[in-house]
């Protein structure tokens, strides 16, 4: 059991770091970069593994659609050897706007071609000659730079199959917007069916939790911020499925009603489904919500960031 954060560069790259040693000083296990439109996320854990000595750094996660597997296995093993040995790769799927708007590449068979990227990156940086895929074919090697066969690749899910296949091929399973109810009722068990097809221990597996915190006397305000960012994800197929799955399609019946006015869009997100999702309020009611994520079978509840909120003083109140 872990208790690890979500510390991105905002607008800051130096407020950033002064959070990530915060966050080692007060025990955290790791801390993840997501990997959005600002600072590129592999660059940005290379300057918290040269800020750090002891925290997991890790990736929350960078889409496999952006760079080829190759790029991604010499990446990631520069950093971890820049790191001494802490860096978790969180590699997801993404979205098709990001995939294709932005970066040109098509997701065609999501969780197949996952199981190809995670098999060329994992032979890659065990110093194998790496399997050619139908999408992806490489002959790359390593040279100059010792293999890092113990190097955790970590899987962004949401669907069962997705899980599943985390549950197989993967060191753990990075979750965005899943609620307790939902890692409760389909994370684990299709989790451990992955395990278990792959004959792997569940015991050994990892599961991040993503928990947005915020140490406030004003849970509404926060509350209102949060409306405000998850709006995007509401329009998302694979969220919204996610979202029906844990029992809150009420609020993707009532985001559709709404569309086009945005203040309606954002009151369709109840508080039921922000009072499951975020550990909000006085220290005791921090603690409580990340220990909500740890009970439903979050191995590491990871706490992040609300807008608007202080975030230093959320990390003190949510630290191990």
């Amino acid at each position: 059991m872990a208790t690890g954060c979500f510390i991105s560069t905002g607008r800051s790259l130096q407020d950033a770091l002064e959070r990530v040693r915060l966050a080692e000083s007060l025990g955290y296990e790791a801390v993840y970069v997501t990997h959005v439109a600002g600072r590129e996320s592999l660059t940005v854990l290379s300057v918290y593994a040269q800020a750090t000595e002891r925290i997991r750094i890790g990736s929350g996660v960078v889409p496999v659609y952006t760079r080829t597997p190759a790029t991604m296995a010499q990446t990631a093993a520069t950093i971890d050897e820049l790191s001494g040995g802490r860096m978790n790769l969180g590699l997801g799927v993404s979205h098709r706007p990001v995939v294709e708007g932005w970066h040109g590449q098509t997701i065609d068979r999501p969780v197949a071609e996952m199981r190809e990227y995670v098999s060329i990156v994992r032979a890659i940086l065990r110093g194998e000659s790496p399997p050619q895929g139908e999408k992806w074919r490489t002959g790359f090697h390593l040279s100059g730079l010792d293999p890092r066969p113990e190097l955790p690749i970590y899987i962004a899910a949401l669907s069962p199959a997705m899980l599943r296949l985390a549950g197989e091929i993967a060191d753990g399973v990075v979750l965005w917007l899943c609620n307790p109810r939902y890692i409760s009722d389909v994370v684990v068990p299709e989790v451990t069916a992955g395990r278990e097809r792959a004959g792997r221990s569940a015991a050994s597996f990892d599961v991040v939790a993503a928990v947005p915190g915020a140490l406030t006397d004003d849970p509404g305000a926060a509350y209102a911020a949060i409306r405000k960012d998850l709006i995007p994800y509401f329009g998302l197929p694979f969220y919204r499925a996610m979202i029906e799955r844990s029992g809150f399609g009420a609020d993707i019946a009532a985001y559709d009603a709404a569309a086009g006015d945005l203040q309606g869009m954002q009151a369709a997100i109840s508080e039921e489904f922000l009072e499951q999702l975020t550990a909000v309020g006085d220290e005791a009611a921090v603690q409580t919500g990340i220990e909500r994520y740890r009970a439903a079978g979050a191995i590491s509840p990871c706490v992040g960031p609300i807008g608007g909120t202080d975030f230093l003083q959320t990390l003190r109140a949510a630290a191990p």
